[in-house]
């Protein structure tokens, strides 16, 4: 093979593995939060630590200081949207909330994860820790389509634990077909572990969940962490986006 041919593959080879490398790791909770996160509430604050407050196991205390974000005291603030948008995200978070507390992080604005206290239970469904949401309706009342889909095993944490959420997310696949966007491929949680446990691997998701269901899903979009549903703290929360292959 002629050194210029052998040159050239080479290089190619070099470029089409670095194309299939995944992207840098996004560290949203460094720097102001106006820098991460579109229109964060100003109730999205620091503080260096939290604990359950020995009073109320429905409340988690703050110490003054950095390294922690809640939304303490009343746990009650706007949902964040991250400022970068992602097609394949992997996502790593640390968390941790009081007893009865529910969050949830959504993939692309609407693929939610559900963070929630269903520490201990036997039965676990689509709305319990670690679970894919259900599809819900807002009329005539808000309701429950179906029972989302169940994590493989009840990962979760006591209340007051510092948990672990990481997150391999695939998008929905999109082509042109008469000049027009059709779906080719749904989306795809590759794996999902909760506190070091498998609770989904190469789980389909055929639309996007709660509310979201019924509109059209995105070929790109934010994370999401749902704040308005009682305490939650965040010690680490980052993603990179990963090759769609």
């Amino acid at each position: 093979m002629r050194p210029a041919i052998a040159a050239f593959l080479a290089c190619s080879l070099t470029l089409a593995t670095r194309a299939a490398e995944p992207g840098p790791w996004i560290d949203f909770l460094k720097g102001p939060p106006d820098l991460a996160f579109n229109k964060p509430d100003p109730l999205w604050t620091r503080c260096s630590s939290v604990r359950l407050d020995p009073a109320n196991p429905k409340k988690l205390l703050a110490e003054p200081g950095e390294g922690v974000w809640s939304n303490l005291p009343k746990g009650n603030c706007k949902d964040l949207f991250t400022l970068a948008r992602f097609a394949n995200p992997e996502v790593e978070i640390e968390f941790c909330i009081p007893k009865g507390s529910n969050s949830g992080v959504k993939m692309m604005g609407v693929y939610e994860i559900q963070i929630s206290d269903s520490h201990g239970q036997k039965r676990v469904d689509g709305k319990d820790c670690g679970g894919i949401y259900p599809r819900t309706e807002l009329r005539p009342v808000y309701r429950d389509l179906d029972l989302g889909i169940e994590p493989r095993v009840n990962a979760c944490g006591k209340p007051g634990d510092w948990q672990t959420l990481h997150i391999v997310f695939k998008g929905p696949r999109f082509e042109t077909v008469n000049g027009k966007q059709k779906k080719v491929q749904n989306a795809r949680f590759d794996l999902v572990e909760l506190n070091g446990q498998v609770v989904h691997k190469d789980q389909v998701v055929e639309s996007a969940t709660g509310l979201n269901w019924t509109r059209p899903e995105p070929a790109k979009g934010p994370l999401m962490l749902q704040l308005d549903h009682g305490p939650v703290a965040v010690r680490k929360f980052r993603a990179r986006e990963n090759p769609a292959n």
